[in-house]
């Protein structure tokens, strides 16, 4: 044991003795960083929709399924419950200003996106409009709803995903041409930064090659 793991200590959060939303803030700063939903509805009365959830990522393969949080009961939820429909927009790095406008607590008859001054299309599959500005948009119908205390998890069964020709390379979208910002604690956000790359390791190999592993301990042991 080294003496920096010696002389570690930790501070305790307990959700039991804490109010909820100081709890809250201090689990939001360490499930970092978050891919982040930009959930465009339309209303049954046919006003769309456009808001950022950070509680955001896929709950299925196959069939084919991704899932938010609503945090409370949001237009973006009320929405889906209403029309069956969403599209899920990729936050680019470069409408970041946008983004987070989009997350004001406006009225719901208001549209964010006009207020924002996001441009939207409409989707290839669903009624639900699709962020121009956006590489990616994946369109959706409503799976199912699960709710959880105060949250409610939305699954949406993935009909078609669109993403700008340009950003496509060898058969699958690129991360140096999406450029997603992530979410992190409070009103903090990331950009992807440094991508690093890395393949996973056999256990045939891990078992054949003993070094393998002694590299990877070694590198820990450094990092201590």
């Amino acid at each position: 044991m080294t003496s920096t793991e010696q002389q570690r200590t930790h501070t305790s959060f307990d959700p039991a003795a804490m109010d909820t939303g100081a709890f809250y803030r201090v689990l939001n700063s360490v499930v970092v960083p978050r891919p982040i939903a930009w959930v465009c509805s339309r209303s049954a009365d046919g006003v769309h929709n456009l808001a950022p959830h950070s509680f955001y990522t896929v709950a299925c393969v196959d069939p084919p399924v991704v899932q938010f949080t609503s945090v409370g009961r949001k237009d973006s939820l009320r929405n889906v419950e209403a029309t069956g429909e969403f599209t899920v927009n990729l936050t680019p790095e470069a409408l970041f200003e946008q983004v987070n406008a989009t997350a004001t607590d406006f009225p719901p008859h208001t549209s964010e996106a006009e207020q924002a001054g996001v441009r939207l299309e409409p989707a290839d599959t669903v009624q639900a409009m699709r962020v121009a500005e956006s590489p990616v948009s994946i369109e959706c119908v409503l799976h199912a709803t699960l709710r959880l205390g105060d949250s409610t998890v939305v699954l949406g069964r993935v009909q078609h995903i669109s993403v700008w020709a340009d950003a496509v390379r060898d058969g699958r979208p690129r991360i140096e041409h999406l450029k997603p910002l992530a979410r992190l604690g409070g009103n903090e956000w990331a950009t992807i930064g440094e991508v690093r790359e890395i393949a996973r390791i056999p256990h045939r190999r891990w078992t054949e090659d003993p070094s393998i592993g002694e590299a990877v301990r070694r590198r820990e042991d450094q990092g201590s």
